[in-house]
């Protein structure tokens, strides 16, 4: 069976071969190397060849709209995913580049990112701070337009490795929510301050808003299957804000994106990490078809997968939700256990996806990652028939 049947045999709560999987971010070159993929030809190199050019800015916002250079950018990752059996794979068709700055850019929302580099070489890209002082800074920035080159590129591009690799990979557009575009450029004190301004929260939660919806209709009038939205809408202690400003600013865009990709046959999943406790009945009620990574990690023991699943799992298909933390520190034999109660708990009658609960980080070493692969090797497969 191939990767798109696979997992959207999951998303309709089916039985396929085996329980599919996924990763928001492989940022382990470790882990990359032993599986005999190379770090270092995508993105990165993009970048240095960039910035040592006259005209850098111009240069690299004409990159990302080639979708040429595009599946140079994704063809390492992708493989990567491929060799160990993952079945998901991320085009990123928002959050790109707009201009450069020292160790970094800003991105096209407002966003300053910066490059750190660890041991192996591995590089991650975060995110630190926003470019925008005031309301004012805001509205003189040229918001994205969902109709530029590189939206089309970015998910051509991923479909074209997708079909390279024999539709072993399912490539994913992801794009920006209402959230996180709308705080992130502006920084939480900033963006705290204009919360208590209602028509200028609003306009900046709608121009986001309209933005996401315009581009799940032209990705699902591609033919995306499957589209991931970024939109953290918590933190290990709970909302960013209160349940009713989810309400009036973020859930009746997000219906109104969920029914535009179902009116073209696309599916919705949403990443959210936090404590979504307060407001996980009314994520689902909006439509999503799954949400990940269901944060281990938070501290509220309520907002744990199992509990949810129970109370939820014939209306969404959950991807999660193997702690980072016990994938870093943990012992062989707790990886182990979790990983099986996972599949054997969630994944009988579909409607399960198995992922990390977050990503696979630099301080994953190999044999904890190979732990969780032979789980999955060994009682991943339909039926399921895991041991207590």
């Amino acid at each position: 069976m191939d990767a798109p049947t696979r997992v959207l045999k999951a998303l309709n709560h089916e039985e396929s071969d085996r329980v599919p999987a996924f990763e928001s971010a492989f940022t382990n070159n470790t882990i990359m190397r032993h599986y005999g993929v190379e770090p270092g030809t995508g993105l990165k190199d993009g970048y240095d060849s960039i910035k040592r050019l006259p005209g850098r800015d111009r240069l690299a916002n004409l990159a990302f709209s080639s979708q040429k250079w595009l599946v140079k950018v994704l063809v390492d990752g992708y493989e990567l995913l491929r060799r160990v059996k993952i079945d998901i794979a991320l085009s990123y068709v928002t959050h790109t580049y707009r201009k450069g700055i020292p160790g970094g850019y800003i991105d096209e929302f407002g966003r300053v990112m910066k490059v750190d580099s660890y041991e192996d070489g591995t590089v991650i890209l975060g995110y630190r701070g926003g470019h925008f002082k005031s309301f004012e800074d805001y509205e003189k920035w040229k918001q994205p337009s969902p109709h530029e080159k590189r939206r089309l590129a970015a998910f051509l591009a991923g479909k074209q490795v997708q079909e390279q690799m024999n539709n072993e990979i399912l490539s994913v557009p992801a794009i920006g929510g209402m959230f996180e575009p709308a705080w992130e450029p502006f920084g939480i004190e900033v963006f705290s301050r204009i919360l208590a301004k209602p028509k200028q929260a609003k306009k900046v939660f709608d121009d986001k808003g309209n933005l996401a919806l315009e581009l799940v209709k032209i990705l699902g009038e591609n033919g995306a299957e499957l589209i991931l939205i970024w939109d953290d809408y918590g933190f290990k202690n709970g909302l960013f804000m209160s349940p009713r400003n989810y309400h009036t600013y973020i859930f009746p865009w997000l219906k109104r994106i969920c029914d535009e990709a179902h009116k073209h046959g696309s599916k919705i999943l949403l990443h959210s990490d936090g404590d979504l406790s307060l407001i996980f009945e009314d994520i689902v009620n909006c439509g999503i078809d799954a949400l990940n990574p269901i944060e281990p990690t938070t501290a509220n023991p309520e907002y744990d997968i199992f509990k949810l699943h129970e109370k939820y799992g014939d209306k969404i298909t959950f991807v999660g939700n193997i702690s980072p933390v016990m994938l870093a520190t943990g012992t062989i034999q707790e990886i182990e256990t979790y990983s099986k109660k996972l599949i054997r708990e969630l994944a009988p009658g579909g409607g399960y996806i198995f992922s990390s609960g977050h990503s696979i980080i630099p301080t994953i070493a190999i044999d904890r990652w190979e732990a969780v692969m032979r789980i999955r090797e060994k009682y991943g497969n339909y039926p399921i028939d895991v041991p207590n």
